[in-house]
C-alpha cells in the first residue's frame, strides 16, 4: 500500500508530477536548486494547493520546514505545551522521553539551543504528532557531521520501530546514502526516477569503451574522449565485450540523470512497489 502518492501534479515550477512512495519506505527527493522540491513538499504537507491532478496520503502527515521554525522566544516546555495543545493526537511522554534521553533542557529557550538542538527539537515536535508521513525539508542543512549523524540515526530509528513513511530532500546524496531505500529524483519540475534504490541501481549499468561500439539500451548520460566513450546505459542489452560495465553507484546514478541535457526529455522511470 502507498503511503504517498501523486497524479499530475502541477503547480508553479511541477508539471505532470507523478510518483508513489510504498508505506514505511525511506525516500530521498533528490534535485537542483529550483527543481521544485519544497513546492512539491508544500503540497504534500498540504500547505500548498495544487494548480492540477491529485494527492493521496495515507494517514496524517508531518512536516519539518529546512529553516525548523521555531519560536525562539518560547523554552522547549513551552514549545512541548504549544505542541499538546494544538494537535488533536500528541505523545508528550515519548517527546519528553526523547529529550531528556537527548540532554536537551526543557528549561533553555530556543534560541539558546545549537543548531543540532534546534534540529532535534524540531523533529521531536514532528514526531509527537505520531503522524503516518514524516516529510523533512533540507533537515541536515547548515549541522555540523555530528549532528548530522545524530539527526539521521534518531530518525532511521523512529523508521524502524513505527514503520513511519518518510520524504527527505538533500543536496549532499552521501547524507542519504545509508539510510533511504526510496529514490526520487526531480529536475525541470518533472519526476525523472521513482522506485526503490536496489532495483533502480540493478537496471543501470556503467560502460567504458572505445569510440565507436554500439550503445546498447537506453543511454541516460555519456561523456566523451579521443579514445573512450563512459556511458550510463538503463536495461543494457547483450554488451559488445568491447565494453567494461560495472554497476553505477547512487551519486553517479544521481548526477547522470541531473547532468543529462536530455533529462527533461526522458521517460520517467519507475519501478513498481514490492
Amino acid at each position: 500500500m502507498n503511503a504517498l502518492e501523486t497524479t499530475g501534479l502541477s503547480v508553479r515550477a511541477l508539471r505532470d508530477c507523478s510518483f508513489a512512495i510504498p508505506r514505511g519506505r525511506v525516500a530521498a527527493l533528490v534535485g537542483p536548486n529550483g527543481a521544485g522540491k519544497t513546492t512539491l513538499m508544500h503540497v504534500l504537507a498540504g500547505l500548498l494547493a495544487p494548480a492540477g491532478g491529485a494527492v493521496r496520503t495515507a494517514g496524517d502527515v508531518a512536516f519539518m520546514a529546512q529553516d525548523r521554525p521555531l519560536y525562539h522566544g518560547f523554552t522547549v516546555a513551552d514549545l512541548l505545551t504549544f505542541g499538546r495543545k494544538t494537535n488533536p493526537v500528541w505523545d508528550d511522554a515519548a517527546a519528553r522521553s526523547r529529550l531528556r534521553e537527548l540532554g536537551i533542557p526543557l528549561d533553555r529557550k530556543a534560541r539558546k539551543l545549537s543548531g543540532g538542538q534546534q534540529a532535534q527539537v524540531a523533529l521531536t515536535l514532528a514526531l509527537a504528532r505520531r503522524p503516518s508521513v514524516l516529510i523533512l525539508d533540507e533537515p541536515l542543512a547548515n549541522l555540523d557531521p555530528l549532528a548530522r549523524h545524530d539527526v539521521m540515526r534518531a530518525l532511521m530509528a523512529e523508521a524502524a520501530e513505527r514503520e513511519l513513511t518518510v520524504l527527505i530532500s538533500s543536496h549532499v546524496i552521501s547524507d542519504l546514502q545509508e539510510t533511504c531505500d526510496w529514490l526520487i529524483v526531480l529536475n525541470g519540475g518533472r519526476v525523472q526516477v521513482s522506485g526503490d534504490v536496489d532495483a533502480l541501481l540493478e537496471r543501470h549499468l556503467m560502460l567504458s569503451g572505445p569510440p565507436g561500439l554500439a550503445m546498447p539500451g537506453q543511454v541516460v548520460a555519456a561523456s566523451r574522449t579521443d579514445r573512450q566513450v563512459t556511458l550510463l546505459v538503463k536495461d543494457a542489452g547483450v554488451l559488445d565485450p568491447r565494453w567494461s560495465a560495472r554497476k553505477a553507484g547512487l551519486e553517479e546514478f544521481v548526477m547522470a540523470y541531473l547532468r543529462s541535457p536530455e533529462s527533461a526529455a526522458l521517460p520517467r522511470l519507475a519501478e513498481a512497489p514490492r
